[in-house]
């Protein structure tokens, strides 16, 4: 039987953050491939003072990206769901200027990033001791959640693939409880990434012992390949299913202005096609 086109991607780039290859018409065109009712946008937005320049778009490009969505979205109208994202940068001292900006478009989805190893990061917070850097930014993710400016947290253990060498998650599991814990009393999503595999600790993000305890606690999850390749675009998606399905989840979501969505696991599953197909 066929299912109609469900899911959306909700983490894709552009070229305008610099290190994102293929326009948002050629991860459009692999949405519908996939079998995908739409894709969100969500580029790395821009931040002042050259803030991270190197892996984000600048302030002047910020309406060429808005621009950029809403042709594609006028291009692939009726066949791909095409909506405006971001993907925003939580760094301590910034809450003000992102709230500006994220006033300032019509933004379908917001993703909360903690990124431990932009320059500003490491020249704040960075020491030799792992653990302590694990724990900090498990600290940071639940205050991320706490300014309620995000829809959902991004690859919200991204600190394994830095602090890989001292990864032991049974050493801060009552940390990451404890920020799950502040996460989960704002009522914000947290996201499964797919693309963790191919990074050095070669597993989704987070990990599995990580999700049980987001299901734990009811925390909603989102589902995200971060693409910066066309080619991305759902990658992994039918294994990520059965990973929230193993850790207890029945239902997966996505956002549209700014509004949850919920989708089943089951019905998501169907709805997937291979690009074989």
């Amino acid at each position: 039987m066929t299912v109609a086109p469900l899911l959306f991607e909700s983490h894709s780039h552009t070229p305008l953050c610099m290190h994102a290859d293929g326009q948002p018409t050629e991860y459009a065109a692999v949405a519908e491939a996939r079998g995908l009712r739409g894709l969100l946008v969500t580029c790395h937005n821009p931040m002042p003072s050259g803030f991270s320049h190197a892996v984000r778009m600048r302030e002047d490009q910020f309406e060429e990206y808005v621009d950029l969505v809403a042709q594609t979205r006028e291009e692939w109208e009726g066949r791909v769901d095409v909506r405006l994202g971001l993907e925003a940068d939580y760094f301590e001292g910034y809450e003000a200027y992102l709230e500006k900006q994220l006033d300032s478009a019509e933004f379908h989805f917001v993703l909360g990033s903690v990124h431990p190893q932009i320059p500003e990061y490491r020249a704040r917070y960075w020491n030799s001791n792992p653990q302590e850097m694990q724990r900090l930014y498990f600290r940071l993710l639940a205050k991320a959640a706490e300014t309620k400016l995000f829809d959902s947290l991004a690859h919200p253990d991204l600190i394994k693939n830095f602090t890989a060498d001292g990864w032991q998650p049974e050493a801060v599991l009552d940390d990451i409880r404890e920020a799950l814990d502040r996460i989960a009393a704002t009522g914000i999503a947290m996201e499964l990434n797919t693309s963790g595999v191919n990074k050095k600790i070669s597993e989704m993000n987070p990990f599995p012992g990580m999700l049980k305890e987001m299901c734990q606690r009811g925390i909603p999850v989102t589902l995200g390949a971060d693409a910066h390749q066309p080619e991305r675009v759902a990658d992994g998606y039918e294994i990520a299913l059965q990973k929230l399905s193993d850790a207890g989840y029945e239902d997966v979501h996505f956002f549209l202005n700014r509004k949850r969505q919920t989708v089943s696991i089951a019905d998501a599953k169907a709805s997937l096609r291979s690009l074989e197909a």
